[in-house]
């Protein structure tokens, strides 16, 4: 759209208007401009020097003209980047909520490893396709060079970081300022209680090694990560699926018959805060009625928390383990999700395992390599890391909102899914009857992964769900992409429209 022209349609647009004030013309004519598509959602405002002096209007009716498109939801500022023209909601309904009468089944041995085999031989034969079947957003979007820069630092004051071996339980700087950061969390110990990990996998494989042996029983999530179903075939374990909800996380209700009429659960795992693949956040009044209803049972409590500090919210929403008083929670974390997948740097709080987890942790792997964490403990004691996270919320947000117009507008009728409130990822409802794996192949010959829902159960009844995810800063190729899967469940479901 030509700037000038713009302006000149604006001004004229004021000049004819019927004595409303100026403020109020100009926001109209704005709030028109988005409506007949001339601004589309994502596009960059206007600064509020740029609007005055094109304008020729003084800070005061700047100012109340965004107020006014930002009261219609038209607009929103981003931190240090302006105002942009947002996304309106997506039009497809809600995903369903469990239902209250179903009770969990049987716990089963897990046999998951074959199937994501078949998938990642697959994912190899493709290895150009665009990937929306991830969890962790572009490189772009984390601070590579400020990162860099800390590396280079750190190695110039102890050359000898990459040939010293580090502190069995990580670098204390680094610990000491992750426990005044878990504070936010409602988390209170202090460094001596932090043992760095490699990632957030790892902490729950010590959590579950900890307070587990093979063949008992724990009880997680369904849908959940499968990542955590691997570890379970790993180590022998069986899984009991509890039903959750696509936004309130866990049913506890379920979880409550379970502990109550199956025998030798030994731990619950939960990701309270945007679980994967769900993206559901859940209320305070859920978590501390989780942590009672464990502590209450006897049964260790382990939380993976690694999207925590991803969640839009202001202030961020608390962890578990700020309502547990008796060491029942297992804190598990990582910033591979928030800051530095690469890095692969998680922690863990054992609760009243800790002890156990420090053992097997030195017996499993060791202490971890010391630069990363030395540059971490850098980057975590300045202001760089918190404005970080803002930029990250904001551009998540950002690709989120596009990508959802995109699967309200090419996806079959049928489809269901509730956006999340923060992270990149959204659980998708297909109509029954579509297979997620057979769309799974023809995305992947199309050049896209995703992932079918039959991998985050070890059940199968997930087989017409999706987890799609938003990687890309480029939004127009999040859109082309995700109207391309939609018109694929278009064809296979045999609707046709104007995608198809």
């Amino acid at each position: 759209m030509n700037d000038l022209s713009f302006e000149r349609r604006a001004a004229r647009a004021a000049s004819l208007s019927d004595g409303q004030p100026l403020y109020r013309q100009l926001a109209d004519h704005y709030r028109r401009a988005i409506g007949n598509g001339a601004l589309r959602a994502g596009d960059r405002m206007p600064s509020m020097r740029a609007f005055m002096q094109r304008h020729g209007v003084s800070l005061a009716t700047a100012t109340e003209s965004y107020r006014v498109l930002e009261r219609a939801a038209l607009i929103e500022a981003r931190p240090r980047s302006g105002y942009f023209v947002r996304m309106p909601p997506a039009a497809l309904p809600a995903a369903l909520e469990p239902d209250p009468a179903q009770l969990p089944g049987e716990a089963q041995f897990v046999g998951i490893h074959s199937a994501i085999s078949t998938l990642v031989s697959k994912f190899q034969r493709f290895p150009d396709a665009l990937n929306l079947g991830g969890a962790t957003a572009c490189p772009e979007l984390y601070p590579t060079d400020a990162l860099r820069q800390a590396a280079m630092r750190a190695l110039r004051r102890e050359p000898t970081l990459l040939t010293s071996a580090g502190p069995d339980l990580g670098d204390p700087a680094l610990r000491a300022v992750i426990a005044r950061r878990a504070l936010d969390g409602g988390i209170e110990i202090g460094a001596d209680e932090i043992i760095m990990t490699h990632g957030g996998i790892e902490a729950v494989n010590l959590a579950l090694r900890a307070v587990t042996q093979p063949g008992d029983t724990v009880a997680v999530e369904s849908p959940c990560f499968f990542g955590l179903l691997q570890v379970l075939e790993s180590l022998g374990l069986r899984a009991l699926e509890i039903p959750a909800s696509p936004s309130t996380g866990l049913a506890i209700d379920a979880l409550s018959f379970a502990l109550q009429h199956h025998r030798g659960i030994k731990a619950v795992v939960v990701v309270p805060n945007l679980q994967n693949p769900l993206g559901s956040v859940m209320p305070d009044a859920h978590k501390a009625a989780l942590v009672e209803l464990c502590s209450h049972a006897g049964v260790a409590l382990i939380e993976d928390d690694p999207y925590r500090e991803l969640v839009d919210d202001e202030p961020a929403p608390k962890s578990l383990k700020a309502w547990d008083t008796d060491g029942t929670v297992i804190h598990c974390t990582s910033f591979n999700k928030t800051l530095a997948p690469g890095m692969r740097i998680g922690w863990i709080n054992g609760g009243r395992w800790h002890p156990r987890v420090r053992m097997l942790k030195f017996a499993q792997s060791r202490h971890n390599q010391q630069l990363s964490q030395v540059v971490l403990a850098g980057f975590l004691e300045t202001g760089a890391y918190a404005r970080h996270l803002q930029r990250l919320r904001d551009s998540l947000r950002c690709q989120r909102e596009r990508m959802a117009l995109s699967i309200a507008a090419a996806f079959p009728e049928g489809t269901r899914f509730t956006p999340p409130r923060g992270g990149l990822f959204f659980w998708i409802e297909l109509p029954r009857g579509l297979s997620s794996a057979a769309l799974f192949d023809a995305a992947l010959d199309d050049g896209i992964r995703i992932m079918p829902g039959t991998v985050f159960s070890n059940t199968g009844r997930f087989d017409h769900f999706i987890r799609l995810s938003c990687p890309s800063t480029d939004l127009d190729l999040l859109d082309d992409a995700a109207r391309r899967v939609g018109r694929l469940a278009r064809r296979m479901s045999g609707h046709r429209g104007a995608d198809a």
